[in-house]
């Protein structure tokens, strides 16, 4: 059975609807709806990858609020196994403006406490994990250098790196498979290109509705469209859904260019629910919808 870590964060999060991002004129504005939910790109990850059927370990970092339980509750699920250093504080939490057209604005409420030294049941995990996700967070890098010790295969979601930014170099020097959003970046395939020559065998930028492009050490690169959707309801964690769904086909040994597919699937599952992980997903679904069951 395959085991996945994942480490980075996880949120509580409010999200308010509104007709289009604020331009920074002064004004007010009128929501179209709000409500709180699960947050966070790395419990997006876990407990995407625990409904498509894999066993996930996440570590991350939670205070002593009610969020915390909050948190705890939303990420209950048989097949995930929460580690969650809890500190004195505040929870992690966001305030998310969520346009029509899918933009997003997100504002940082709070941070969560440091969680100290990565216990021994992480450490166990990482070193017996088939692949360890390690997620933008400063209380994530000791599990990234531990995996690396390791010798385990690392993925990283950079985001919007912009290929220069310190903060993800570490991220990005570790990463086996690395997968980033083009939001910042006027030539992906310059950056993708120059990250598999550093060393990675995967190298995803997604762009939205019009698809990703990756390149593949050993598989050149690949273009993908989007998965065809009715009607986008909100975009909150498509992207760790993408993930997911491409890990779920690199553990089944499937072709680069089928993860990929897979990934492209998920994250339109994502997009046509109001929660960070569609409630739909599961890993027959997500076969029958890429084409690959």
């Amino acid at each position: 059975m395959a085991q996945v870590v994942v480490a980075g964060p996880a949120s509580w999060n409010t999200l308010v609807d509104v007709a289009a991002l604020p331009t920074g004129e002064p004004g007010t504005v009128f929501a179209q709806g709000h409500r709180t939910g699960l947050g966070g790109t790395s419990a997006g990850k876990a407990l995407s990858l625990a409904r498509l059927g894999v066993d996930v370990t996440l570590r991350t970092a939670l205070g002593d609020d009610d969020a915390a339980a909050a948190i705890e509750h939303a990420l209950a699920h048989p097949r995930l196994t929460l580690e969650a250093a809890r500190g004195r504080g505040p929870s992690e939490q966001h305030l998310n403006l969520m346009a029509a057209d899918g933009g997003r604005l997100s504002i940082y409420l709070h941070l969560p406490p440091e969680p100290g030294p990565v216990p021994e049941p992480v450490r166990a995990a990482v070193a017996r994990a088939d692949v360890v996700v390690v997620d933008l967070a400063d209380h994530a890098r000791e599990v990234l250098r531990l995996a690396r010790a390791a010798g385990r295969e690392i993925w990283c979601d950079l985001h919007d790196w912009d290929g220069a930014s310190d903060f993800h170099r570490e991220f990005a020097d570790a990463a086996t498979v690395l997968v980033m959003s083009e939001d910042r970046v006027p030539d992906p395939r310059a950056l993708l290109a120059s990250r598999v020559e550093a060393g990675a065998r995967w190298a995803v930028c997604t762009r939205g509705a019009r698809g990703a492009v990756a390149l593949g050490r050993d598989e050149g690169w690949l273009e993908l469209p989007a998965s065809p959707v009715t009607r986008v309801v909100d975009t909150n964690g498509a992207g760790d859904a993408f993930v997911a769904g491409m890990l779920l086909g690199h553990l089944e040994g499937r072709p680069f260019a089928d993860c990929l597919r897979l990934g492209a699937a998920a994250g339109a599952l994502a997009v046509q629910c109001p929660d960070l992980v569609s409630p739909a997903l599961d890993a027959t679904s997500l076969r029958h919808a890429a084409g690959l069951d």
